[in-house]
């Protein structure tokens, strides 16, 4: 697929739907959000990525000095929606310059390449556009069978997968995803990882899933058309019995929890 033109259609939708919306209407796929809040962010996550890609920071220290959060939005969407537009332009550019294989920090530790930024910001541009026009209360446009594929893969391979190195895993679950209308599949061990934070002493109980391995017993298996799978997969509001679950009482219970754990 075409990265760029899909992150640079993706950001022009969204901020042309977002222009047009109460900035207090909330995000029902991220309540936490109004309107404002999620154009402030999108805002953030592209600068942040333009000046990783643009500055190339080394260290922990490095990383933190380029983070806007906690930064105070300007007043109105309409101060904001320039500040956009410059953020996704220097990020776009970037990513146009600089090839897949070249190495750039990411939080994933196993993925320190420009392509992992690449991967990620397909995927985050298009669910962000989905917030948006669910904030506006608009039908929701089609998303590509590749790049619904691809956010479900990076569901599975990345956004699903995270855990700290202090942290017990335990598998609860194999789960079969499959495209309806495409016929892809995805193997899915679900389970949880739990524990004592060394240094917050914080307790934590988290739904994990990652890729299975071979010669598994499925318990479980998730059916839709590759669109309202993605949707599902990153908790935007799938279509009403678009998806069709199926499956023991564990392995349901698995599925749910990590569904509804949700991805910003």
């Amino acid at each position: 697929m075409d990265r760029i033109q899909v992150i640079d259609s993706e950001a022009t939708r969204l901020a042309e739907v977002l222009a047009r919306t109460d900035p207090a209407a909330r995000v029902p796929t991220c309540p936490d959000w109004d309107a404002a809040g999620l154009l402030w962010h999108f805002t953030g996550v592209h600068r942040f990525w333009a000046d990783v890609l643009a500055q190339d920071p080394q260290t922990d220290e490095e990383v933190g000095a380029l983070e806007q959060e906690g930064v105070e939005p300007p007043g109105s969407i309409a101060e904001i929606l320039p500040l956009r537009e410059a953020a996704t332009a220097d990020l776009l550019a970037q990513l146009r310059a600089l090839p897949d294989e070249d190495r750039r920090w990411s939080w994933w530790d196993a993925d320190q390449t420009v392509g992992f930024t690449r991967r990620m910001q397909t995927y985050e541009a298009t669910m962000h556009r989905v917030d948006a026009e669910l904030a506006a209360g608009l039908p929701v446009s089609p998303i590509a069978k590749e790049v619904a594929a691809g956010a479900v893969d990076h569901c599975v391979d990345v956004m699903w997968g995270w855990m700290p190195d202090w942290a017990t895993y335990e598998p609860l679950a194999v789960v079969e995803l499959v495209g309806t209308d495409s016929g892809a599949q995805w193997l899915v061990e679900i389970g949880h990882w739990f524990g004592t934070g060394p240094e917050s002493g914080n307790e934590f109980d988290m739904a994990r899933a990652v890729r299975a391995g071979e010669g598994v017993s499925v318990t479980g298996a998730v059916s839709a058309g590759a669109e309202q799978l993605a949707r599902w997969a990153w908790n935007r509001a799938p279509q009403p019995g678009a998806v069709a679950i199926e499956g023991s009482d564990e392995a349901r219970a698995a599925i749910d929890r990590l569904i509804a754990q949700g991805i910003q």
